[in-house]
């Protein structure tokens, strides 16, 4: 990574800017409720989960606006949406909430060790890519059906979110779960009577958590949430930079966001990456027709997250008090676009399909044994069948 672009002028901050914004606004706005309800179905009380999201928007907004300042190119950072939908599939550890943050932390160990060790990411970069999407997919297959269970036990709230949504997808697609997310905030503040005394604690806070370390935490959530996070935001974030033309040192990146992960781990915060879906706003033509003025983009989104992460604890203060189920098939109508590209992801090379299959619904199953979730017998399942049939081949 390298410094000496060419000198931006006043004029030419308009479109870069607003393009970090919008990513920063739509990023946001389709995912807190996803990192608001796994954090609470991890254990956390409303005013952790509020300081959680908090620290996260902190720390996406330094790292987006510090590095891409620093060298000039639009490489943007995010939580990590596929680990949030992991850790709302995983539930309650034993040891709660700081069980949780110190699964975070040896998580955020990893990410750093991968940044330090070459073989470690070179370990994860040889993961399939078919069978690291199909185990993404089986994740988030449960949470896409929420909106359909929502429709079946409380459809005059659900469905005119579903519509919004569906509406939004045919005239306005980018903004197409903000305005569910909009919808769904109307139905609930004109149908649900809140408890007195949701709001008392609105103002954002940072509430640390003293971080334990036990087994079941570290192989249920601390290893399935790193090589989801990898393979799922890290490595698509590179190649997403890659595609647009940008060459960059993947290690540093992983050092940073790891170094970030560990500081936001201790207040409630799941993992920072390099950003996939954003990050194509950011450092695409939208940004800018010129690749070299295409940098202040992701400063922008970082101001933006900073300013967002100002309505944390009120928004963990609603969503607690509200119907969860709702609030989930918010979450798993922001996840539809993930799921179909996972699928697709999967499905698209027809010698890893079978492999990529058992991968999937391992992973939807939900088994856990010995006490180690579905996502990782989904990975382990469908590594080994790939290399049996790939032996096979050869002879």
């Amino acid at each position: 990574m390298t410094i000496g672009a060419p000198t931006i002028t006043r004029t030419d901050y308009a479109q870069p800017v607003m393009a970090g914004v919008l990513a920063a606004i739509v990023g946001y706005a389709s995912t807190f409720t996803l990192i608001l309800a796994a954090l609470t179905a991890a254990g956390a009380s409303p005013q952790q989960a509020g300081s959680g999201l908090f620290s996260i928007c902190i720390a996406i907004g330094i790292l987006n606006i510090v590095v891409a300042w620093r060298i000039r190119i639009p490489v943007s950072f995010a939580w990590s949406t596929p680990g949030a939908a992991f850790l709302l599939t995983v539930g309650e550890p034993v040891g709660g909430v700081p069980a949780v943050a110190g699964a975070f932390l040896v998580c955020a160990a990893l990410v750093v060790l991968t940044g330090l060790i070459k073989p470690l990411a070179q370990a994860i970069a040889a993961i399939p890519a078919a069978i690291a999407n199909a185990m993404l997919a089986g994740m988030l297959l449960t949470l896409c059906l929420a909106p359909l269970n929502a429709v079946a036990e409380m459809p005059w709230q659900a469905l005119p979110v579903i519509v919004v949504w569906a509406v939004s997808l045919r005239f306005a697609r980018r903004y197409a779960v903000p305005l569910a997310v909009v919808a769904a905030g109307i139905i609930l503040a004109t149908t649900t009577q809140l408890p007195e005394g949701t709001f008392g604690n609105a103002w954002p806070a940072l509430v640390p958590v003293m971080p334990s370390f036990t087994i079941d935490a570290i192989v249920r959530i601390a290893l399935p949430l790193y090589v989801v996070t990898m393979a799922s935001q890290n490595l698509p974030g590179l190649a997403v930079m890659r595609g647009n033309g940008y060459a960059l040192r993947p290690s540093p990146l992983f050092t940073l966001t790891g170094v970030a992960s560990a500081a936001t781990a201790v207040f409630g915060g799941v993992t920072s990456n390099l950003a996939a879906i954003t990050a194509a706003i950011c450092a695409g033509p939208e940004a800018h027709h010129d690749p070299d003025r295409r940098w202040p983009a992701p400063v922008a989104a970082g101001f933006t997250y900073l300013v967002l992460g100002l309505a944390a604890s009120l928004a963990a203060a609603f969503i607690a008090a509200v119907p969860p189920l709702l609030i989930q098939a918010v979450a798993g109508l922001a996840l539809f676009s993930s799921l179909a590209a996972a699928l697709a992801g999967a499905l698209a090379v027809e010698e890893v399909r079978l492999p990529a299959i058992l991968t999937f619904v391992t992973t939807a199953s939900g088994i856990t044994v010995a006490g180690v979730g579905a996502p990782f017998w989904g990975l382990v399942g469908g590594i080994l069948l790939l290399l049996l049939l790939r032996q096979r081949q050869t002879h």
